[in-house]
């Protein structure tokens, strides 16, 4: 249990006081959708695209019965932590893994990396450090980084303190059989979700994160958080997870795997709803998240709904297989470092809600509310 006088902030915090506006965020994606959708008749069969929007990677059809898998993202404001307290060596395995677990979600083995930095000025051993985490992450996930960009833009990139601005964004391209994408589209009531660990804050909620703990607890960055014996600092930059190990050990294990979710920022557990739009999941079962979340939903005061809305409260990836598969699922994700969990199950749903037991809670769309 985490008290002190700085968690009994009254006011309430969310993502949009943080700073991050997701209602204006859809409705601009929406926009720009309205025109990149279009491009999807400009190739057919080779050169296709073979899923639409929306899930958390696409694959390209190269011929052959191949597909070569593609997504791309940003660290985030998680750079703005590194900033603050000069530590850049593990920002690069954030980057290399949101874009890997992205590309696991449509059963593609990562391949290829190409990442891109922005920054206010080439800074040698700031580099140098990024780099180093970069090949971390790719080691760690068995890529090849097979080029990338640097651009000075000092006019448009802004960081914490002048002259350390920068931007960390990376693609990642994977391969998969065409006839062994797997979409969720044929996930079913009665089904199993299971979910492994996460290694904390991961890539999102940043804003939030710094909002809560900087300004309205007024902790310091290079204060020892007594939970983990770390500084806030690092705790907030403890790397993500990379989830290829596995992924694909299951996904060579013969084992249905029906569906796979990278669970992130927008939504949490509702970015399993990404899957299959005609079922829901009841989740039943979730272990009690690392003590970062308590102390950053303490301090800002921050409500059960927006927290799992925001953040990934323990679990980093979710993985879906039919009731028979679940133990043997289970006992190849036990033989790996983080700890899985058989958290709940699938049932029909239309509407793709997905309810948390234990916090009373029930999500559709990117929202959650408390359950009548």
């Amino acid at each position: 249990m985490i008290e002190d006088s700085r968690t009994t902030n009254k006011k309430s915090l969310t993502y949009s006081s943080a700073g991050v506006d997701d209602s204006a965020a859809d409705s601009g994606l929406n926009s720009l959708l309205r025109w990149i959708k279009k491009t999807h008749n400009i190739r057919e069969g080779f050169g296709g695209a073979k899923l639409g929007i929306g899930h958390f990677a696409n694959v390209v059809d190269v011929g052959r019965g191949l597909g070569v898998a593609i997504s791309t993202d940003t660290t985030g404001s998680k750079i703005l932590i590194a900033e603050m307290i000069g530590k850049y060596d593990t920002i690069g395995i954030d980057c290399v893994a949101i874009n890997v677990n992205d590309i696991l979600c449509v059963g593609a083995e990562p391949v290829a990396f190409v990442d891109c930095i922005s920054l206010e000025k080439a800074d040698p051993r700031i580099l140098e450090q990024i780099g180093k985490g970069l090949y971390l992450g790719a080691e760690r996930s068995k890529v090849s980084i097979v080029g990338g960009e640097i651009a000075q833009v000092k006019d448009i990139i802004k960081g914490y303190k002048p002259g350390l601005g920068l931007d960390l964004a990376g693609t990642c391209i994977g391969i998969v059989p065409i006839d062994e994408i797997i979409t969720g589209d044929l996930i079913q009531d009665g089904d199993i979700l299971l979910g492994v660990s996460s290694s904390g804050i991961h890539c999102n909620g940043l804003s939030l994160a710094r909002k809560a703990l900087f300004d309205e607890g007024a902790y310091d960055a290079s204060e020892i958080f007594s939970e983990t014996g770390r500084t806030f600092g690092e705790e907030l930059l403890q790397p993500t997870k990379i989830y290829v190990d596995e992924v694909m050990s299951l996904l060579n294990s013969g084992i249905d795997v029906k569906g796979l979710a990278h669970i992130t920022g927008n939504g949490g557990f509702l970015n399993l709803t990404r899957l299959n739009n005609s079922v829901g999941y009841i989740i039943d079962n979730i272990p009690t998240p690392q003590p970062v979340f308590d102390l950053i939903q303490k301090t800002g005061n921050i409500d059960a709904e927006e927290m799992f809305r925001v953040y990934n409260m323990g679990i980093g990836f979710c993985i879906v297989v039919d009731s028979a598969s679940a133990d043997d699922a289970m006992k190849v994700l036990d033989t790996f470092e983080y700890t899985a969990y058989r958290m709940g199950y699938v049932v029909d749903d239309p509407s793709c809600t997905v309810k948390i037991l234990s916090h009373n809670l029930v999500g559709t769309g990117n929202r959650y509310h408390k359950d009548a």
